[in-house]
Formats: C-alpha cells, structure tokens, sequence
C-alpha cells in the first residue's frame, strides 16, 4: 500500500502555502486565489495551530456577513487540526478524510510540518495502486 510519503514525493507541485493567525481573511482568500488552492496551513513559528479552507471563509464569513478585510485568520480558521505521518497509508487517510468530511490532511514529521495532502493526491494514488495489481494480476493469469 503507498503511504503519504510516497504520494508526497510523486506531487507535482510539492510548495506548502501558509500564513499567520493574524492575517486577514482577505489576504488569506487573495493567496488561495493567486496560488489556485483550496485550503491555507495557519502556522505560529513553524507550529501548526490551524487550517482555513474555502469552506471556512463560505461559512465563517461569507453567510455570518463579516468583513474579509477586517476580520483575522485566527476568527475563522479551523482549530482542531487533523494530521497524518509520513508514513500512514494512502488507505488510512481516505478513510479519515471520509469520516471527518475532510479535503486536505497537513503531513507532519516531529511536529513539524512537510507537507499538505488533498483528497485529490489520494484518490490518484489508490488508482494508481489499482492499476499496478491489475497489472500484476493480468500477467500472473496469462503466465
């Protein structure tokens, strides 16, 4: 089974894109929209302490009618971040993903963060997984 690390590693575009707590939502909305991204790692330091998604900006802003270019990161952002190793399987991520209706998984390593996986990088990795084993079925029935 691939693991993050792998999937990691096999991404075109490897770039983590973070900001600070303290930005403002509009600047935050302005760095996914030049960057083509859906979700932004918030980071004190080099501690993770948050994810902000489109999601969070559709609902913490958009629908309570807040002001993006007043109100900060650390408002609308996502406390409870959930991460995944190096080495947890592309398997285990789906299914976290899956249950916590999730569409971007932070990769940590020593509490340090190396990386940022989305449903997509996953998705294409069980595909590719199934491809190998059927090929690796098709040449074991045909010899």
């Amino acid at each position: 089974m691939t693991t993050v690390s792998q999937v990691l590693h096999n991404k075109t575009e490897k770039a983590i894109f973070t900001i600070s707590p303290e930005a403002t939502v509009l600047e935050a909305i302005s760095l996914m929209a030049n960057k083509g991204i859906g979700a932004l790692i918030v980071t004190d330091e080099q501690r993770v302490v948050g994810i902000l998604s489109e999601r969070d900006y559709t609902r913490k802003v958009a629908l309570m009618e807040r002001s993006s270019y007043n109100t900060t990161v650390s408002e609308i952002m996502t406390n409870k971040v959930l991460t995944v190793g190096l080495n947890n399987t592309v398997e285990d991520c789906l299914q976290l993903m899956t249950d916590r209706h999730l569409r971007h998984l932070p990769v940590l390593e020593d509490e340090r963060l190396v990386g940022l996986i989305s449903i997509g990088d996953l998705v294409k990795a069980a595909m590719e997984d199934q491809r190998l084993m059927i090929d690796q079925l098709q040449q074991y029935i045909s010899g």
